[in-house]
């Protein structure tokens, strides 16, 4: 895309019976009947040599909740309106988007 690169990313986290301080080298097992919170992050980037974001959406809502139908569709509109930043209408000319006359003397 030459308004820039478009990065869309799910993740479902697992509550764990882990310390928060503890090594990462232990096995940690998940906790049964726990919050498991459905995490949504969009990003634009620019296609500069050094990346600058032009827009961003990210959430983490509880996977159990009532709503969560109308969640999901609202982060595909948030995401929907991340994946568009940077993309100019005027950049791109298509046959019929102008139209000219010419006055003619009488």
């Amino acid at each position: 895309d030459p308004s820039g690169t478009f990065v869309q990313l799910r993740v479902n986290l697992v509550q764990t019976n882990c310390r928060k301080r503890a090594q990462r080298t232990q096995n940690c097992k998940a906790v049964e009947n726990r919050r498991r919170p459905a995490c949504l992050a969009c990003y634009k980037f620019d296609n500069s040599d050094v990346p600058k974001v032009l827009d961003k959406y990210h959430n983490c809502g509880p996977s159990h909740h009532l709503a969560v139908k109308e969640i999901k569709q609202r982060d595909e509109a948030e995401c929907r309106a991340v994946e568009e930043a940077g993309k100019s209408t005027d950049a791109l000319y298509l046959p019929g988007m102008f139209a000219f006359s010419r006055a003619y003397q009488a």
